[in-house]
């Protein structure tokens, strides 16, 4: 049975759990049009210095980061009412950020149902090894996961393999619905790439797009790493995994200064979305500012933020994220402990 204070704070989310048309036709506004305006800029700006064009597909990039978290909210049917309104968006959203609508749903409706569960890993995660399983794994696997959590790797290599490849493809098993999602995903987008480099030239549309998708598509998988990646996250085997800990505890609070906030249409609130995936992002600072246990969460600042990312392993006995160096205090402890003399 939940806690009765679990059940409290679901309670006072709960009124925060309703889109209001204006406020989302709003951000669609704001967000939408000053990313084309920036785009058809960056073109015109070839012409004049690429310097210029690359100053101008930074700042389209925080633009495309703020698409997809409309993009995230429809798939949660939190941005609108209409569950068709929120697949049509979602679905026109997910090209301009490269996401099939069903199938990355369905795989972010599986992480939120399972986040912090270490008996449920695998959906819509990162890949995470607890320091037991690390010391027990092949010497191959131990590559694969030194590379995987190498910041190259995932910032640099990442978005290419998460937005170009990964996606494109159903899983096995996927449902009708899923598939052709994902299909027409995948034909609008040769569509609309076809038709821009037939506008503008192969050239051009390399040159500004290509920036866009690699600085978007970084910033986007650090946003999820320092969501969950923190040293006193939580973690816990099913038999003891609790929804709303696993929300408020292992979901950070992320404060980024305002500008940065608006840019990624408040995600850093990620305590509060994983707490109830129907708020809309332009309400989750409210409930975070009227809730006030929801005040007491792990705060991580843009400074402090950097030090994540010498987190690599979860380490059960201490429950807390620990670096790789962590491996030796605990192969010497091991043989301190094998090497004491039986009583």
């Amino acid at each position: 049975m939940k806690d009765p204070k679990q059940r409290a704070l679901r309670k006072q989310v709960a009124p925060y759990e309703k889109a209001e048309l204006r406020n989302s036709i709003l951000q669609i506004v704001n967000t939408l049009g000053p990313f084309f305006v920036l785009w058809f800029l960056a073109y015109k700006s070839l012409s004049v210095s690429y310097f210029l064009t690359l100053g101008i597909c930074i700042v389209a990039s925080g633009f495309l980061v703020r698409t997809f978290i409309i993009f995230h909210d429809c798939t949660h049917y939190s941005f609108f009412k209409s569950r068709k309104a929120n697949r049509v968006l979602g679905t026109i959203t997910g090209i301009l950020t490269l996401f099939p609508f069903e199938k990355w749903g369905h795989d972010h409706a599986i992480h939120h149902a399972t986040s912090s569960n270490l008996d449920k890993r695998g959906t819509g995660d990162l890949w995470m090894l607890t320091v037991e399983e690390y010391m027990e794994a092949s010497l191959w696997t131990k590559i694969q996961y030194r590379l995987y959590r190498n910041p190259f790797v995932m910032f640099v290599l990442g978005p290419i393999y998460v937005f170009g490849i990964e996606n494109r493809f159903n899983h096995r098993g996927a449902r009708r619905k899923e598939r052709m999602n994902t299909y027409l995903t995948n034909v609008l987008l040769v569509v609309v790439i076809t038709l821009l480099c037939m506008l503008i030239g192969w050239q051009s549309f390399l040159l500004i797009q290509g920036p866009i998708f690699m600085i978007s598509g970084a910033l986007g998988i650090w946003l999820f790493y320092i969501q969950h990646t923190f040293e006193d996250s939580y973690f816990e085997e099913d038999e003891h995994w609790e929804y709303v800990k696993a929300a408020v505890e292992g979901s950070s609070f992320y404060k980024l200064p305002k500008v940065l906030q608006w840019l990624t249409g408040n995600i850093g609130y990620h305590h509060v979305h994983h707490l109830s995936p129907r708020v809309p992002n332009y309400k989750l600072e409210e409930v975070h500012e009227n809730t006030a246990p929801l005040q007491n969460v792990p705060t991580i600042t843009l400074a402090t933020s950097l030090g994540s990312l010498r987190f690599r392993l979860w380490d059960e006995e201490s429950k807390k994220f620990v670096p790789f160096s962590h491996l030796k205090k605990v192969a010497k402890r091991r043989v301190s402990v094998e090497a004491k003399p039986e009583v």
